[in-house]
């Protein structure tokens, strides 16, 4: 499945998206100039969270979730909605 184009339509930095009716708080960090990603999305006024490191190469993709499922990671990033700024 290729995910990378859902995390990249997350803003590098910080930014707010709705997930299953509720409000995160989404930092997305590059490094290796983004060939690695850092993902933590955090519940406002809530306790849960999104936490996942993305790796890629020109013939592989790894994603790597933090104490958490992967299918969590995918219904998040599949299902999120950025609040854009006005």
């Amino acid at each position: 499945m290729g995910l990378l184009p859902y995390i990249q339509s997350i803003p590098e930095g910080y930014s707010t998206v709705i997930y299953q009716q509720k409000k995160y708080g989404v930092t997305r960090t590059n490094f290796n100039n983004g060939k690695s990603i850092k993902i933590f999305a955090q519940e406002l006024g809530g306790a849960d969270f999104i936490s996942f490191n993305y790796y890629s190469t020109d013939t592989l993709e790894s994603l790597r979730p933090c104490e958490m499922p992967s299918e969590k990671v995918i219904d998040f990033l599949l299902k999120y909605s950025l609040i854009k700024l006005k």
